[in-house]
């Protein structure tokens, strides 16, 4: 039995493993892309990557792309209850389960079930528990190309920001920075590779710094800072 399945795309590396991972898998059908924006800087959540560059990458996919906005300053609530009606709609359509590209974060993949849970649907995580190193050596070797759109500043410096994903990338990365950026380290926009029917012209801006309210002052850090290189296509 082939399943009809939403994918939670995020634009980066992960999020295309993941995608060509459930491609290979007939018993998956990828019927829909949702990925979540902010409302204010149409922008994707995290990445910080332009809404243009989000649709060029659906349409080289061909999958229809849903779009999630979200406001500027939200909070759980607020994602929670839209998450909730955007999957509803997706559900009325004969969707029943949704694609992750999680690894191994344990508490995210819970919170992740229990919340499709609510409406009856199931959760597929196509590389959960992969090694990451062996993971991102994988994704390049496919040939998925792309680029560093956000740093952690308190992990990586802002050279990082901007960079390909390639061998001399993962070499540099620090010890203690996952090759995948699996605790946020770092984010990417994958811009090339096997899932894609033509590639993704893009050219870099600016970089820009960021700083973000930290989720747990307790921790010591009131604020979170953030390298962003900005991206734009390239006509």
């Amino acid at each position: 039995m082939t399943h009809n399945a939403y994918f939670n795309w995020s634009g980066g590396k992960d999020s295309a493993m993941a995608l060509y991972q459930i491609q290979q898998d007939e018993n998956y059908n990828v019927r829909s892309l949702l990925t979540s924006l902010n409302d204010l800087h149409k922008r994707i959540s995290m990445h910080g990557v332009r809404e243009e560059l989000l649709d060029l990458q659906a349409e080289s996919l061909g999958i229809p792309l849903l779009k999630l906005f979200l406001s500027d300053k939200s909070e759980m609530d607020e994602y929670n209850l839209k998450m909730e009606k955007t999957v509803l709609r997706l559900k009325e359509k004969g969707l029943t389960h949704a694609v992750f590209g999680d690894i191994f974060l344990e508490d995210l993949k819970k919170y992740r079930e229990e919340q499709l849970s609510h409406v009856g649907m199931e959760a597929v995580f196509p590389i959960w528990k992969k090694d990451t190193r062996e993971l991102i050596h994988n994704f390049i070797d496919l040939g998925f190309k792309s680029v560093i759109v956000c740093v952690d500043a308190s992990k990586l410096d802002r050279s990082f920001a901007g960079r390909i994903v390639d061998e001399q990338f993962v070499q540099d990365l620090p010890e203690n920075v996952d090759p995948c950026g699996e605790n946020g380290e770092f984010h990417s926009f994958v811009f090339d590779g096997p899932i894609f029917r033509k590639p993704i012209s893009i050219k870099k801006g600016e970089l820009v710094y960021r700083e973000y309210p930290s989720p747990n002052p307790k921790s010591g850090a009131e604020n979170l800072g953030f390298w962003f290189c900005d991206l734009l296509p390239e006509n």
